[in-house]
This record gives structure tokens, sequence and C-alpha cells, in this order.
């Protein structure tokens, strides 16, 4: 038994073997609906005692016309290019958005997600990288299949594995490995990659295209040349310092974004090695200041305000079809100042 205090609109649709939808528009009568449903409606309304929660209402009605973003880290360079992206689309389209902060949090994200719902956010995007957590894949599918049911629009940004929803794919493996193949090249042979947690799919698709475009060149990278961190500057800073503790002679490090690579080259750069005379560094993701470094920054550069804008654009023209659509994004690897080619010893 339902108790009182509790009662939803969802178990008033339930009870009257309705939509959700359907128990909504009979209860506001601002649509019109057919009366043998209406007269359903309002008896399992009153059998339950279900009472509307008018500041509820009121939040919900100004929130029709938002969309809701929940990002890792709206601090990030990655992502503040990306929400900007998401901006300009919803200009366009006369929408608010409401960002939500997760900081990488798994159950963060499911709490945001939850209430973007109650807001009745008429899409939701998912702008960052999945978790490989299945607790998390199912709390999250949890929040976003009834949600997807009642006819509100989900987006997201890189690889989920379960997750049914629009997805924009930016080419990570495949940019990291044409990053690799570009760093043989120039004739580097020693490597050393700085990652975040494994637990992002982001995070792996990288490390694993970067894997195999050094294994293409007979390169192997085992564990020991891979250093882990946060996923940032802080992170990146910390793990070159493990790498220098470790006495690793790379030649040349990779770190799997961009921030990663800028606390990379703190930490070199404080330790008196010089980049890339000592040892070259390339990141990945291109956020506006890589170009503007000394030494400035070699990246696999993706379109990062144009990721926002088709996430929005796919969820807006979303489709009744049960089929989750893709569009993958290109990465395009830039040689800068940060790498050089190896001088070999006469």
């Amino acid at each position: 038994m339902i108790a009182r205090s509790h009662v939803t609109l969802e178990d008033v649709a339930q009870l009257a073997n309705v939509s959700l939808a359907t128990a909504s528009r009979a209860l506001n009568g601002t649509t019109k609906v057919r009366d043998d449903l209406r007269d359903r409606v309002l008896a399992a309304a009153t059998d339950l005692e279900y009472t509307p929660n008018v500041h509820a209402q009121a939040l919900a009605g100004a929130s029709r016309k938002a969309v809701g973003v929940v990002c890792h880290d709206a601090g990030d360079p990655y992502f503040a290019s990306v929400i900007r992206g998401v901006l300009r689309v919803a200009d366009r389209n006369g929408l608010l958005v409401m960002l939500v902060n997760t900081f990488r949090d798994p159950e963060k994200e499911v709490a945001a997600v939850s209430v973007l719902r109650s807001q009745r956010a008429s899409a939701i995007l998912l702008a960052g990288s999945a978790f490989e957590d299945k607790a998390w894949e199912r709390a999250l599918a949890a929040e976003l299949d009834p949600y997807r049911r009642g006819g509100g629009q989900v987006g997201v940004l890189t690889r989920h594995r379960t997750l049914k929803a629009d997805s924009v794919q930016p080419e990570n493996r495949t940019g990291a490995k044409a990053l690799a193949e570009a760093l043989v090249r120039l004739g580097h042979r020693r490597f050393a990659v700085l990652t975040g947690p494994r637990t992002m799919t982001t995070v792996l698709d990288r490390l694993s295209g970067f894997r195999e475009g050094l294994s293409e060149g007979g390169i192997e990278l085992s564990e020991r040349d891979v250093f882990e961190g946060d996923f940032d500057r802080d992170g990146g800073y910390a793990a070159a310092r493990a790498l220098l503790a470790a006495g690793h002679r790379a030649s040349c490090v990779f770190a799997v974004n961009d921030q990663m690579a800028l606390g990379a080259m703190s930490a070199l750069r404080e330790a008196g090695r010089s980049v890339p005379d000592d040892i070259s560094v390339a990141g990945f993701d291109d956020i506006p200041v890589s170009r503007d470094l000394n030494p400035s920054l070699t990246t696999v550069a993706l379109p990062l305000e144009e990721l926002g804008e088709q996430m929005l654009d796919l969820a807006l023209s979303g489709t009744r079809t049960g089929r989750s659509r893709v569009r993958r994004v290109a990465a395009e690897v830039v040689l800068r100042d940060s790498t050089a080619k190896v001088r070999r010893r006469r």
C-alpha cells in the first residue's frame, strides 16, 4: 500500500492504467482527454488521496523549454567549450540551460539526472565520459528509461557501453592511434603515458588506441610505462612526478588529455627537464590554451564547441524508432613545438 504522503503522479497513472502524460493532462485540464480516461484518472487520484504539488507544477511548467546538462567539471576548458556549443544551439531554439557539475562522481551523476527528471527538462545531456561500473549503469538506466518513455530526449557525449541514448562520439581511439604513429615517425621509441582513472571509457579508449598505434610500429607499451592520476591538471602533475621518481627514460610522454599534459609540463620544468629538448610531451583535445603555451602543445584536436552543438541538436531531433543514433566526430593530430624529432647519436 502506498503511503498517502508519498503518492506521486506515477502512482495515479499506474492505478488508472494510463500513461504518465495522460494522467498529467487529465489532472491539469490543459488539453482534451477522452472522458473515460479522465474519469479513471480522477477516480484513481481520489482513491489515493493524491494532492498535486503546486510548487512542482509551477517549476515544471517553467522548465518545459529547458534542457539539462550534466558535466564532470564545468571549470575544465574541455567542458567549458562543449557547454558553449550547447548554449549556442539552446539560444537558437529559445531554450534555457540548467547545468549540473558532478566532479566525476558517478553517484552525483545519477542524482543529477534524477533532479532534472523531476524538473521535467525537455532534454538531458550527459557531457562526459561513461564509467566502467555496472551498478552506475543500472542506476542511470533506471532514471533515464522512464524519462525517455515519457517523451524526454537524451543525448550523450562519448561512448556509453549499454545506455540507450543518441550519442556524439569523438574518435578517441583512432585519434590516439594516429598520434602514436606520428610520434613514432619523429623517431621516438621510448614512451610513457599519463592516464586518468581507467574506470572511464574516454581514458580506456585513448590508452588502447595509443597502445595499438605503438604496437603497429613494433613498440610495446607495458604497464610500467603507464602512470595514473586524476583526469585534470593536478593529476598530470602528480603522474609526471611519479614518472620522474621511477627514473623512467621516456623520450616522449603522452597525457590522455591536455589538462594532464599541462600539469606534466610543469612537473618536468620544475625537475629541470626541457620540453622538447630533453623530453617531448603530447596531449589530447586541443583546448584553447594549448596553442598559446610555450612551447605550444602537440595534441589531438577535437572540434569541442561542435561536440556540444551536435549533442543538443541530436537530442532535439530525437526519433521514436527506439534505435539509438550515433554521430562520430573525427579527431586530427596537430604537431606543435612540445614534440621534436629524436636526434640520433653518431
